[in-house]
């Protein structure tokens, strides 16, 4: 059995927080840049479109592929051969002759950037129990802010500079980033473990089926990020729509994610000092809050940056507590557990995006928070009926 950890420093939460959060942006490089690569390569907006989502298609293969290693092999050492292959996926895509290649590229880029997704439950593993929702909390407020810059530092340097070179930035970045993660990140006391490949991956289904509080979790992330996306993927049509603002200002109001990153450490401290039912309980409220406000005031700014910012909140007290509750299981199979739940989150947050785009297609904003109604009662269903625990630890 293994013995719980007694403490975790300060610097390598900091350390695994920014890292998280660099490694991740690579994921949304290609979004404000989509307009450039099309007219460099002499693609329609459908085709460049399709490039972007391979990006995502590649992180869904390797959540579910190769995240699981982490129950296998000395994570210290696999974090690093990761960026090793995210580095080189970023050169390929630098150095891209055509669209052919730049596909590949950018399917690699998806499948390699994983890393956070390793180093979450790491950190979980590493932290005392006490610590646990702290701790993830900052990781995972590290990891939003790598979301939310990423776009802003793609669509500046796309402005000045060849786009190609906003890859080789990256790269560069993340390989100075590597030196210091060689350095500095703390090594696995668990090492590797005698595990067949095969079996971990063919687990995969047993773990969710026998775990109640991870199905709870999956569920509750898959609708949580489902409602996020639907306002997301439908707010520069809303703000063409209602204001007549281009797609810069959606840019602009994605800065109000600030709210959670700032807040993501609290909730881990309520999540630990209080009940992590209590906190997915508020997340289904503050984002019930924010799409009332959406369909009744979302026709004036003020309603619409206040709803955002509750949004946000509902997004992250949704996260931090589910990556508590999953970190707080077996903690042989953290990865395996890490990597159902986030393939359940970007499940949810695709279909999020597909039926809200679809809805707005109908019935514009009445349509889309309607949708976001749907997924929010199949979210307050899960919290009542599978009930999340009160307290993850004596």
């Amino acid at each position: 059995m293994m013995e719980e950890p007694q403490s975790i420093s300060r610097k390598t939460v900091l350390l695994m927080a920014i890292t998280t959060g660099i490694i991740v942006a690579n994921l949304n490089f290609i979004q404000p840049i989509e307009g450039l690569i099309a007219t460099d390569f002499h693609l329609s907006k459908a085709i460049v479109g399709v490039l972007a989502m391979l990006t995502q298609m590649g992180y869904a293969v390797g959540l579910l592929l190769i995240v699981p290693l982490g129950d296998i092999f000395d994570r210290y050492h696999l974090i690093q051969f990761m960026m090793v292959l995210s580095i080189i996926s970023l050169l390929i895509a630098f150095i891209s002759p055509n669209a052919v290649v730049f596909a590949i590229a950018t399917t690699l880029i998806g499948i390699t950037s994983v890393a956070p997704q390793i180093i979450i439950p790491y950190a979980g593993f590493l932290a005392p129990a006490m610590q646990r929702g702290k701790v993830l909390g900052t990781v995972l407020s590290g990891l939003l802010t790598g979301i939310l810059l990423s776009r802003s530092f793609s669509g500046l340097l796309g402005s000045v500079i060849d786009w190609q070179y906003i890859y080789l930035i990256a790269a560069l970045m993340d390989l100075i980033l590597l030196l210091v993660v060689h350095q500095a990140m703390p090594r696995d006391p668990r090492g590797h473990q005698n595990l067949s490949y095969a079996n971990v991956i063919k687990s995969l289904p047993r773990l969710f089926t026998t775990q109640r509080r991870l199905r709870g979790s999956s569920l509750n992330g898959f609708t949580m990020f489902a409602v996020s996306n639907v306002m997301w993927s439908t707010i520069a049509f809303y703000l063409a729509d209602q204001y007549h603002l281009g797609s810069n200002v959606a840019g602009l109001l994605g800065l109000l994610g600030i709210a959670g990153v700032l807040a993501a450490p609290y909730i881990g401290n309520l999540v630990d000092h209080r009940s992590p039912r209590l906190t997915i309980g508020l997340s289904v409220f503050f984002s019930s809050l924010a799409f009332l406000l959406f369909w009744l005031i979302g026709h004036w700014m003020i309603g619409l940056i206040i709803g955002i910012i509750l949004l946000d909140l509902g997004t992250q007290f949704s996260q931090v507590s589910n990556q508590a509750i999953v970190q707080s299981l077996n903690r042989k199979e953290s990865s395996r557990n890490n990597s159902i739940f986030m393939f359940s989150y970007f499940l949810g947050g695709s279909l999020g995006t597909l039926s809200a785009t679809w809805a707005w297609s109908i019935a514009k904003w009445n349509g889309v928070c309607l949708v976001a109604v749907v997924f929010l009662v199949i979210a307050l269903l899960g919290h009542l009926i599978l009930k999340e625990p009160e307290k993850l630890h004596d």
